[in-house]
């Protein structure tokens, strides 16, 4: 197939004369939307187009074209509108990596929903607080283990909020079968009146200081992500690229979907449960993955596993994100594969803000530099632009109303928006520096948020579940250095009266942990004290508490 073009239509790219992109805008009609402009357009161009390759774990396979997306959009958004989903309704995800995720989300776009994607890994009072923050009128889920019974019990907690619940691959008593209803509606709709500076998705993120915010993107966050895929990812429209994420995460925004799409290419998706590296090698062998994203965590794994005993001579190119990068990673991938491991940095309400984007020599464990996207700075306490070497807050110019590619702002929460954008930045609270050639080096976060095997983890969360147990009087949840995931959840914890501190202790919290919230969130540290190391005013000193682990010398 020849290259597709499209996607030129809605940018607006300069180069130097060695090839080096050097400024990157975007462009798009006042009535923008993915589902009618890209799918729909691939759709009439090139029906035949491969846009999704699914396989799942017992070798299942599912291919579906950009024709297919299109009509499989298109009929889903009929069956949304006739069961009274309405432009400005909130509609939950939780589809794990179900090829379903694909075209339900489309279909939203197109009738001017507002999807909230959310991973399976959650409980009923996970479900529950996301359902009363956000105003979810109906979820599309997956009949994956136990996802529908944590919802239906959140529902009748909150007396019933949902209007609607669907289930994908399954039935289920007070659910719509999904895969059975759409097959009644038609393939084709007259276009549904949207704008692209609508809201068309919601995405909780973890915090410190409080239960996780609401990112809200506008419509023109699909198109800044063709930066993402052309120039960081460096996709090959004719192969096949696999980024390891569940659909629940904005990593999926980021490669596994739209701007991955708006340059033609098809996406891979490998539908598993437990990450296992052989099999994942095996999977990147048998199809061909020509390009891979995936967090530092995982090409550990890989290089444990015995990388250089997998023909990956399909791969052309790799790139990582989601936390720090130890340069012996960085040279062993490319000892056996012959790839450079080309990092990025962004954020949940950002596309890539930093990289190491085509052209690129990348020094292994830098961030990169800023992307020509946006016009980013290192700044201090004072306010000023950070000088080499110098510690910095990393912040983006531009106003959170219009800025492509960052987010519109948190949802009903004006105050941390405003605690984020002001005097003409967005601050996004994570610390680096850079050295004499401009390359940034993370440092970490000025909250507390863990990054654990690509994972984001409020401790606020964590804590909050901590308490319950009557054997907790108080607590506080820190991250902790490991060789293989980054950071480990640590719970420092004050015992109540009447109990002992034991391993026998520690492994029962740690279960009520696994039992009452997302199990990647339980602490793999128990550490049990007299007292917290507290402020004059009450607050605890969590960065006393990771002083620890760092005067440690075996961490």
């Amino acid at each position: 197939m020849d290259v597709p073009s499209y996607h030129l239509n809605f940018v607006e790219e300069t180069y130097d004369s060695n090839g080096m992109l050097t400024k990157f805008g975007i462009k798009y009609p006042d009535n923008f939307n993915f589902g009618y402009d890209i799918i729909d357009k691939y759709g009439e161009m090139e029906p035949d187009r491969r846009a999704l390759f699914w396989v799942d774990l017992e070798g299942n396979e599912k291919l579906l074209t950009y024709g297919d997306l299109s009509r499989l959009s298109n009929k889903a958004a009929n069956m949304f509108l006739s069961m009274g989903i309405k432009k400005g309704d909130h509609v939950m995800l939780v589809l794990k990596r179900n090829y379903q995720f694909w075209y339900v989300s489309i279909a939203l776009m197109k009738i001017g929903a507002i999807a909230i994607p959310a991973t399976h890994l959650l409980t009923a009072k996970d479900f529950a607080y996301r359902f009363g923050a956000a105003d979810v009128k109906a979820v599309i889920a997956t009949h994956h283990a136990d996802v529908a019974h944590f919802i239906d019990d959140a529902d009748a907690q909150l007396g019933g909020c949902l209007n609607n619940k669907y289930i994908v691959n399954g039935t289920r008593e007070g659910w719509t079968d999904f895969d059975a209803e759409i097959e009644k509606y038609p393939d084709t709709m007259d276009r549904v009146p949207t704008k692209a500076d609508e809201i068309f998705l919601l995405y909780f993120t973890s915090g410190t200081t409080g239960y996780p915010k609401m990112v809200i993107h506008d419509h023109t966050y699909a198109l800044a992500h063709i930066q993402t895929a052309k120039h960081w990812h460096n996709v090959d429209p004719d192969g096949l690229h696999l980024t390891v994420s569940d659909t629940g995460w904005a990593k999926a925004a980021w490669g596994k979907l739209y701007g991955q799409m708006i340059m033609g290419t098809c996406i891979f998706v490998y539908d598993f449960d437990k990450f296992i590296p052989e099999n994942m090698l095996a999977v990147m062998e048998k199809y061909r993955i020509t390009t891979f994203c995936a967090p530092p965590t995982m090409f550990r794994f890989f290089i444990k596993a015995g990388v250089e005993n997998y023909d990956l001579s399909s791969l052309k190119y790799c790139t990582i994100a989601g936390e720090a990068l130890n340069p012996e990673v960085f040279n062993k991938w490319y000892e056996y594969t012959g790839l450079k491991l080309m990092e990025g940095f962004g954020q949940t309400e950002s596309t890539c803000i930093l990289g190491n984007i085509i052209g690129m020599t990348p020094k292994p464990g830098s961030m990169g530099k800023p992307t020509p996207l946006y016009e980013v700075d290192l700044m201090n306490a004072k306010g000023e632009s950070c000088a080499v070497g110098e510690v910095g807050e990393i912040v983006v110019r531009g106003e959170y109303t219009h800025t492509p590619g960052l987010y519109r702002g948190y949802y009903r929460n004006k105050e941390v928006t405003d605690s984020a954008w002001h005097d003409g930045y967005y601050h996004t609270g994570d610390t680096a520096w850079r050295d004499e050639d401009g390359y940034y080096w993370y440092v970490g976060r000025n909250d507390d948020v863990i990054k654990s095997s690509g994972y984001r983890i409020g401790p606020f969360e964590i804590e909050s579940v901590l308490i319950t147990h009557p054997a907790v009087l108080e607590c506080a949840v820190t991250g902790a250095p490991d060789p293989i995931r980054g950071q480990v959840v640590k719970a420092t914890i004050v015992l109540a009266k009447g109990y002992t501190a034991s391993d026998e202790l520690a492994k029962e919290i740690q279960d009520h942990v696994k039992r009452n919230t997302a199990p990647y969130k339980y602490p793999r540290i128990v550490e049990f004290c007299d007292e917290l190391p507290k402020t004059i005013s009450g607050k605890i000193k969590r960065a006393e508490i990771r002083g620890e682990y760092r005067k440690d010398p075996n961490q």
